[in-house]
């Protein structure tokens, strides 16, 4: 590994990059590759020698990319978008298939042991992605290291990505975003809540896009479907730092039914979302609104050949029929592209709710 934020290792590449990569032992993980920009050329070179795959590994800052420094790297770089840790990776279980392939091949959906019921399901989302929090800290030291990343965020970091910006006014903004995740909202609704006005919102949205706190769904269309909603769902891409915004722990999200809903489903997305990028079936997500509620789809996964897997999340344990009602929907107009549609909940069973719909633990994500 190189760590270009230590002198003694960056004086040598801005000496001389070519000769410093030469040599060190493969794969060679680069982080804080904007302190010697011109380490990238020099890997852009060693590259263009030999060009065997998975010899470097870039890693950085987001300020550097958005300034320009960073080289496009065409057909030598593959970008890897870098989400939290899932429960997946923090139980060790990563070798399996992700959760979108398992249900391609029609593997049986196994709850994990012991399943969390509902506040263990609210202890995993306050748990967090990141990896102190997750899996050095409990209680209060992994509540105070919320709070302080928080509090860097919207100070240091904000300011380093876009300068100018007033950190309390971005932290009002940011706890509308999160009262509102999991949300179809529109942009005076959030802009209203925060006290600010459209352009400063449209500002702070993309800040915080930028900083990868952020994260919308985009709508899915399709001429089958009329009277669509267009706008996207705005997702925090960790659920813990909306609990940090708002200042809530288990027993406060437990007594908040919508807004405990909001959480699960941002959670649940978080963790389909970050195996995207190593999926064998290639998906991609989406959501679904008619206008007037006519059909919701929490999570709509489209594969190759306009293959569709539907989900929806419900704080329930027992769901019924009348919580598939949008998936039979869609099966029913998509029949030919529908692979399943599955209901996930906070109870301990796997069953069937009608033709290729089932209801799964939330906990199948991972078991």
């Amino acid at each position: 590994m190189v760590r270009l934020d230590t002198d003694a290792e960056a004086q040598a590449f801005r000496a001389d990059p070519d000769a410093a990569l030469r040599g060190l032992q493969e794969p060679v993980l680069i982080d804080e590759w904007q302190m010697v920009p011109g380490v990238l050329g020099a890997v852009k070179r060693a590259v263009d020698a030999r060009p065997d795959p998975a010899r470097f590994i870039i890693t950085g800052s987001v300020r550097a990319e958005l300034d320009g420094e960073w080289c496009p790297g065409t057909g030598r770089v593959t970008r890897l978008p870098m989400f939290g840790m899932t429960v997946r990776e923090q139980v060790g279980t990563i070798r399996r298939p992700s959760f979108v392939d398992r249900v391609v091949s029609g593997a049986p959906l196994e709850p994990a042991h012991p399943t969390p019921d509902l506040r263990g399901y609210v202890d995993l989302i306050f748990q967090s992605g990141f990896p102190e929090p997750a899996l050095r800290l409990n209680g209060t030291a992994r509540q105070h290291w919320l709070d302080s990343y928080l509090e860097h965020l919207l100070t240091r970091d904000a300011q380093l990505v876009e300068a100018g910006r007033d950190p309390l006014r971005l932290r009002r903004y940011l706890e509308a975003y999160a009262l509102n995740t999991a949300g179809v909202v529109d942009e005076k609704t959030l802009f209203d809540a925060a006290g600010i006005n459209r352009k400063t919102a449209l500002a702070y949205d993309r800040l915080l896009s930028n900083l990868f706190v952020t994260e919308s769904l985009p709508a899915w269309t399709s001429n089958r479907l009329k009277r669509l909603v267009l706008g996207p769902k705005r997702h925090l891409v960790d659920p813990a730092l909306a609990g940090a915004a708002l200042r809530l722990d288990t027993n406060g999200a437990l007594r908040q039914g919508d807004l405990f809903g909001r959480f699960l489903e941002t959670f649940v997305v978080s963790q389909i979302r970050a195996e995207v990028p190593v999926s064998e079936t290639r998906p991609r997500l989406f959501h679904v609104r008619q206008q007037e509620g006519r059909l919701e789809v929490d999570i709509l996964v489209e594969l190759g050949g306009g293959r569709l897997i539907a989900f929806e999340v419900k704080a329930d344990a027992a769901p019924t029929t009348a919580a598939a009602r949008h998936l039979m929907t869609m099966r029913d107009r998509f029949d030919k592209e529908f692979i399943a549609g599955i209901v996930l909940h906070t109870g301990p069973r796997t069953f069937w709710l009608s033709d290729r719909i089932i209801a799964a633990p939330i906990s199948t994500l991972w078991g």
